[in-house]
């Protein structure tokens, strides 16, 4: 699931041919990149970029509802930090979590024909540490956005945050492909594609979380796997 269809985001290195249709072709590559990691369904919720912080209250409805829907163990989204500062990326880890509550209470979610009620075991932050942003950053660039004239920029967790690491070596071409199917985007990044596999493997072989909540584990030790406690 994702909040917007990236209208205002950039095309390429070239002037937006306006917003309806810079939405349609970043939808395209969206879901060109989720058959590429296998994802069986994407579903678009087709609120305006960067404007989700002013998004109507229904949209905790609307994502609790999809997540009854789907009915998963395990949800994925953004820090409360949004990654580096982006206002959507606030928003989203802001209404995903009031979604989880909203979803395993009997308070409405979306329609009236709503599917039950459901409870998400465990809910996760995307936490990458210092490692891994300085990886990220020296192959791509500092990430840094401006929000209400003040200048923005990722954070790294701190190491002893972290609660989660999961080896992605094995998949890291997965990822790299699904990546490439962003070509709007990740055109402004044009170093990625002069990585060596090395590189390529320390950049995507390694994902990092903190884990906000679960119902079925817990303790200090670090996870390796987002399912922990649920297999």
């Amino acid at each position: 699931m994702t909040a917007t269809r990236g209208q205002r985001g950039r095309f390429y290195d070239r002037a937006s041919p306006g917003e309806e249709e810079v939405g349609r072709v970043r939808e395209v590559e969206l879901r060109a990149a989720a058959r590429e990691l296998g994802v069986s369904g994407v579903r678009v919720l087709d609120y305006m970029d960067g404007e989700v912080d002013s998004a109507d209250p229904a949209a905790v409805g609307e994502i609790a509802a999809e997540i009854r829907r789907i009915r998963p163990d395990v949800v994925v989204t953004f820090g409360a930090d949004g990654a580096y500062g982006h206002p959507d990326h606030i928003a989203i880890s802001q209404l995903t979590g009031a979604a989880i509550a909203l979803a395993g209470s009997c308070g409405r979610a979306g329609s009236p024909d709503s599917p039950p009620v459901h409870q998400v075991e465990k809910l996760y932050w995307i936490a990458w540490g210092g490692a891994t942003w300085a990886r990220y950053e020296a192959a791509v660039k500092r990430l840094v956005s401006k929000v209400d004239g003040v200048a923005r920029q990722a954070n790294p967790w701190p190491d002893w945050a972290i609660t989660t690491s999961v080896d992605a070596t094995a998949h890291w071409r997965t990822v790299w492909r699904a990546v490439q199917c962003h070509a709007t985007q990740i055109h402004a990044y044009g170093r990625l594609a002069e990585l060596t596999e090395a590189e390529h493997r320390a950049i995507w072989g390694t994902q990092e979380f903190y884990r906000v909540f679960s119902l079925v584990n817990g303790g200090r030790e670090r996870e390796t796997d987002v399912f922990e406690g649920l297999r």
